[in-house]
């Protein structure tokens, strides 16, 4: 992977814009890695609720929030933007964790021709060696959402015994105590409700059912 990017600098999508410079920088990102290849235009109509979309996705799989360990997956985005401002407009819906080319490096026009990109939005997904495992993931990412990156794991053989997304932990018996955490930030709009309705009953309702589940004032939980 980091051959592909040799020479080149990438740049962290974070408030302060750190860059990867060295082969070193660039292997601890990328290296072992499944890669998607986002290339998209703020000017095109598609992009910008697919970037909602990808970026919900790509949370999912790696923030610690919401996954015990993060997938071996890193997100590049190439901009196609027809100026920087629409390129740093258009970043501010992606990832922190997302990394991207500057706009003045021409490379990005050099990945378009490379990887045959002739609609966008186009995500590319790279093996860990740069070889194309799907050349245009969208539909896919739209259809399954994190599920995808299972087909692509398997698909690249890399091997992460230790990655579960949320939903794997319903169920377990043994779970890590980050894990409500986790729970409760995956599904915090259904707490939301459950909290409105709640202020509607009123104290000494629902509530307090609730927090006497299990027998006695919380002191029976399964974590």
């Amino acid at each position: 992977m980091v051959d592909l990017f040799v020479d080149r600098v990438l740049v962290k999508n974070n408030k302060d814009r750190d860059e990867l410079d060295t082969e070193r920088e660039i292997a601890m990102s990328l290296q072992n890695r499944i890669l998607m290849l986002f290339f998209a235009s703020a000017a095109r109509d598609r992009c910008q609720p697919f970037a909602l979309t990808l970026t919900d996705v790509f949370k999912r799989l790696t923030d610690e929030f919401y996954v015990d360990r993060s997938a071996q997956l890193a997100l590049l985005y190439i901009s196609l933007d027809e100026s920087e401002e629409q390129q740093e407009s258009f970043l501010k819906e992606l990832p922190k964790k997302c990394l991207f080319l500057a706009y003045e490096d021409p490379y990005r026009r050099e990945l378009e021709a490379m990887f045959n990109v002739e609609e966008l939005p186009t995500v590319v997904v790279l093996r860990p060696d740069c070889s194309v495992l799907v050349p245009n993931a969208v539909e896919e990412i739209l259809r399954l959402g994190p599920d995808c990156y299972r087909n692509w794991q398997e698909a690249a053989e890399l091997v992460d015994r230790n990655f579960m997304i949320s939903e794997d932990f319903e169920g377990k018996s043994m779970r890590s105590f980050t894990d409500p955490l986790r729970r409760l930030k995956y599904k915090v709009e259904d707490g939301k409700k459950q909290e409105k309705k709640r202020g509607r009953w009123g104290e000494g309702g629902e509530a307090e059912v609730d927090g006497g589940e299990g027998g006695g004032g919380g002191g029976g939980g399964s974590w």
